[in-house]
């Protein structure tokens, strides 16, 4: 089944703001570094159990000039974090950061001089991902967030007039916890699923689930 079938007359009507968010939010490339024991369920999220390609983010780039999405996994010293300042300079507009773990956020449990208290004193971050260590799920699930997020972004030079006009009208860019991704609203049985569980408080544990669901060796009892 392709996209034709799904356009009623062969036509589709974007902008061009929506286009190039889609190709951005369907084409992450992470940057090739890690800082501590995060970087281990990084690498697994990418790793054929969990498959990140399927969402085509499996490219991290070894180059920051090549990259959009930096993933400070693991606590960030006062050495490394001019490194890490660095790498985020290299990498081009427009770019993306989360914070995962509790250490990168917020120190974690390494509260003294040597460790910063959160890096987003050195880098802006989008998104903060909480665990020691979170589990692959879990950045999966941050990076789909990002994504939603990326499609709420305004472009051009007028970017950040638009985005403040955005937030004046008490139209806010950035997709508020229960919007429905694309996915849900294109079938009936799954929208309703996904609006009883935003009833529930439990749109992401559906997300995530559904995903499983289709990970015949991450089901339970299965070897």
């Amino acid at each position: 089944m392709g996209i034709e079938e799904k356009l009623p007359a062969g036509i589709l009507l974007t902008s061009v703001e929506k286009l190039s968010n889609y190709a951005r939010k369907s084409s992450f490339w992470g940057a090739t570094f890690g800082l501590a024991c995060c970087a281990i369920e990084m690498m697994a999220a990418g790793g054929p159990h969990y498959d990140l390609g399927r969402w085509g983010m499996e490219v991290f780039r070894a180059s920051p000039r090549q990259a959009d999405l930096m993933i400070v996994a693991g606590r960030v010293s006062q050495k490394m974090a001019p490194v890490v300042r660095q790498i985020y300079d290299q990498m081009p507009e427009p770019r993306s950061v989360i914070s995962m773990g509790v250490c990168a956020s917020s120190g974690g449990m390494f509260n003294n001089y040597a460790i910063v208290q959160g890096v987003d004193h050195i880098v802006p971050v989008d998104i903060y991902l909480p665990g020691c260590p979170p589990r692959p799920e879990m950045l999966i699930d941050a990076i789909l967030k990002m994504r939603e997020k990326v499609m709420a972004a305004p472009l051009g030079p007028n970017g950040l007039k638009m985005l403040a006009a955005r937030e004046a009208e008490g139209k806010s860019p950035i997709v508020a916890p229960g919007a429905m991704p694309s996915s849900y609203r294109a079938d009936k049985t799954r929208r309703a699923e996904w609006t009883q569980a935003v009833k529930e408080g439990r749109e992401e544990q559906l997300r995530i689930e559904n995903w499983m669901k289709l990970q015949p060796h991450l089901r339970e009892g299965v070897k």
